[in-house]
């Protein structure tokens, strides 16, 4: 007799994904946050975090864009148990390595971004190379189809 796939996801999955769902929905809300501000409301910004905003290039809103969308619908690939959530969730992580790549490489952006400003960048980057962990995982497992 074969088992019923669906009973054979544990509850902690469901629980991850739906995180991971919500971690990227707060990504894409700061993704239109940031592309939606106009001139004035960056000119109101506190000197440095307009300047670091004004020295982005467009690239770096491409990557992010990727990272973001691509994430998004990964996740929701993921409750709904396919394959292709892993595919999306890898080229959303290339998004995000890229995206703060940029940033980092980026002279203009990089001489007015703190070294403290940091630490948020790389806390994204793991937390979207576990979820993507967690579609590999859950791939070789036989819960996705």
């Amino acid at each position: 007799m074969q088992e019923d796939t669906q009973s054979a996801v544990p509850a902690w999955y469901w629980i991850a994904a739906v995180l991971a769902l919500l971690f990227e929905c707060l990504g894409c809300y700061f993704y239109l946050a940031e592309v939606m501000m106009t001139d004035a409301q960056i000119a109101a910004l506190p000197i440095d975090q307009g300047a670091m905003l004004a020295a982005r290039p467009a690239i770096y809103y491409a990557a992010f864009a990727v990272a973001v969308w691509l994430g998004l619908i990964g996740t929701v690939l993921l409750l709904m148990r396919r394959k292709l959530a892993e595919i999306l969730l890898l080229v959303s992580l290339v998004g995000v390595v890229a995206q703060f790549g940029i940033a980092a490489l980026t002279p203009a952006m990089s001489q007015v971004t703190p070294d403290s400003a940091y630490t948020l960048p790389i806390a994204i980057a793991v937390i979207c190379y576990g979820i993507y962990m967690l579609a590999r995982m859950a791939r070789k497992r036989g819960w996705l189809r």
